[in-house]
């Protein structure tokens, strides 16, 4: 494992993480912008705060068993694809389009060093 894959997948790390946390929290800077999407507040915590915590969890454990960060990787690509096209779908492009733009950037650039 290289010094690229560990400092790119700290960061997906830690982005995720605090994604995920706001969500489950509730952060109340995140409400408008699931608003305009259209992502009811009951989707927070179950599926989008447990899946973007999941998903830095994994990654975490990536760090020791590679293909579990393989797998978490590509799961947080998935999520990030569906969260882009929920803000396309919705006619959404905020502020938090961007961020959906940039964590799709972030996990698929950790999933291209995961499996280099």
């Amino acid at each position: 494992m290289g010094t690229a894959q560990v400092l790119v997948t700290s960061i997906a790390i830690a982005a995720n993480g605090f994604s995920g946390i706001a969500a489950l929290l509730r952060f109340k800077a995140i409400l408008p912008g699931m608003a305009k999407a259209g992502v009811p507040q009951s989707w927070l915590i179950f599926p989008i705060g447990t899946a973007k915590t999941a998903g830095a969890s994994g990654l975490l454990a990536g760090l020791v068993w590679p293909p579990i960060g393989i797998a978490a990787a590509a799961g947080l690509v998935l999520f990030f694809v569906c969260a882009v096209y929920t803000h396309v779908l919705a006619r959404d492009y905020s502020a938090q389009f961007g961020l959906a733009i940039g964590f799709l950037a972030l996990n698929s650039v950790t999933l291209a060093v995961a499996l280099s």
